[in-house]
């Protein structure tokens, strides 16, 4: 089970974009909320949550998912129960995945120490501080059980990331065909059409 934490003022694409490709690889996916059952994205978009953060139980859970958005991430960010799910799930040996500014919070968490991870252009610095190694030219990084994402942009390929950590890159490469999408970002193999 994948789990998207949404917070007040997430980013639309960031979050569904991922939920999307990850129900077409068949991988069960809940939307939960930590600010409500209800959450509204920072582009006004109301979004009816599965569960709520409190619910999200750590066994059976494969990954947790953190989209970025202003104020969306600092939200994130500013939840202790949120911080302490993520320290649990990485102590645990489970994936995470953060995109935008969301990659922030795992680093200064000081899971991407000496670790490959991207942001929202502009941040690195945010990443590197803390010890990451943000390579300039990707768009999509996955280094062990992490997988990062630059922004809305790459929605889609961080999605097909985590589709193929998930289900393999065949499953991924299916999901490609089915929406007759060519992979940017020096995504190749199976999961190109």
């Amino acid at each position: 089970m994948v789990y998207v934490l949404l917070a007040e003022g997430f980013e639309d694409i960031e979050a569904l974009a991922p939920v999307d490709i990850l129900r077409r690889a068949s991988v069960d996916v809940k939307l939960a909320g930590v600010t409500g059952e209800t959450v509204t994205s920072a582009n006004g978009v109301t979004v009816q949550t599965d569960c709520l953060l409190c619910d999200v139980p750590l066994d059976g859970c494969d990954m947790l998912v953190l989209p970025g958005g202003s104020p969306g991430w600092k939200n994130l960010r500013g939840s202790e129960p949120v911080l302490e799910l993520v320290r649990r799930a990485h102590d645990g040996g489970k994936l995470l995945a953060a995109i935008c500014g969301a990659p922030v919070i795992l680093a200064e968490l000081g899971l991407l120490k000496g670790r490959r991870a991207v942001c929202y252009p502009g941040m690195e610095s945010e990443l590197t501080r803390f010890g990451a190694v943000a390579p300039e030219n990707e768009t999509v990084v996955r280094d062990g059980n992490i997988i990062t994402a630059r922004a809305a942009g790459s929605s889609i390929d961080f999605g097909l990331r985590l589709a193929a950590a998930l289900n393999g890159e065949d499953a991924a490469g299916e999901v490609c065909r089915a929406i007759c999408y060519t992979p940017r970002n020096g995504i190749t193999g199976p999961l190109a059409p």
